[in-house]
């Protein structure tokens, strides 16, 4: 049963006549007044939870509130811990690169890739540069196809203002 993420009501917060039960193992124990409910709640020592308000009649579940928290809490770290971060790193070129820096570059991004990071990389045209723009998509796309093993371009090389960018992605093993 999902119980939803918002603050549950419980205990006395509980302000409705009539509510269906649920036990501590799941088992049913049938509609009754909030105070019998809880009242049985307290005979266990466990809380009295609404989990689900917009029932008809809204349904309340008799367990330990703190242990569940702590659980829920425990989840969420446990989920946390285990998601996969994916960085962005940016390289930056110039138009008019020269060979070795090229590589060095190149080399760069291959580890970049390798580690599972996204890479950005992008050309700053200045002064008059801008007007040989088609030399910096040139060097974009060889840089695309020397990574072609490592990665693969999300998009095609994209002029925006002063700079071109291009964003690649690892290849999954």
């Amino acid at each position: 049963m999902a119980i939803s993420k918002q603050e549950l009501r419980i205990n006395e917060e509980i302000r409705v006549a009539q509510v269906r039960v649920v036990g501590p193992d799941g088992e049913q124990l049938g509609i009754m007044s909030s105070a019998d409910a809880l009242e049985q709640a307290y005979q266990k020592n466990y809380d009295l939870v609404l989990i689900a308000p917009k029932a008809e009649p809204p349904v309340c579940k008799i367990m330990d509130y703190g242990k569940y928290k702590f659980e829920l809490a425990k989840r969420d770290k446990e989920a946390r811990k285990n998601q996969k971060v994916t960085n962005i790193k940016e390289l930056r070129l110039s138009a008019s690169i020269d060979e070795h820096d090229f590589e060095t570059k190149l080399n760069h991004a291959k580890k970049f890739l390798q580690d599972g990071d996204k890479v950005k990389v992008s050309i700053r045209f200045r002064g008059r540069e801008i007007h040989h723009s088609a030399l910096g998509a040139k060097n974009l796309e060889r840089f695309r196809d020397a990574l072609s093993e490592y990665g693969t371009a999300d998009k095609p090389p994209k002029l925006e203002g002063r700079s071109m960018m291009m964003m690649i992605s690892p290849t999954t093993k």
